[in-house]
């Protein structure tokens, strides 16, 4: 049987040859938080519900749209409690 260990290095293409004494952990990480990267993972029955990720987010709007629209219909114009007459 032979060692595949020392062949590995001589196999790989010499762009894949990377130097890893000059990475940088986190590189992108800060950048992802300043623009504010989600992501959200669907459950396989929704996700086929929707074709893409701008279907997603069309809906999500319209369920946003459609909630201020019930809160400010179902909200008091005062904040006193509404008193019952008999």
């Amino acid at each position: 049987m032979k060692d595949r260990k020392g062949s590995r290095r001589e196999d790989m293409r010499p762009e894949y040859d990377l130097d890893y004494c000059k990475a940088v952990r986190g590189k992108y990480y800060r950048r992802l938080l300043e623009e504010g990267a989600n992501v959200a993972v669907l459950e396989p029955d929704v996700a086929k519900a929707f074709r893409d990720s701008a279907a997603v987010n069309e809906a999500l709007r319209s369920l946003l749209r459609m909630s201020e629209a019930t809160r400010r219909l179902t909200s008091r114009s005062s904040g006193r409690p509404r008193t019952v007459r008999r």
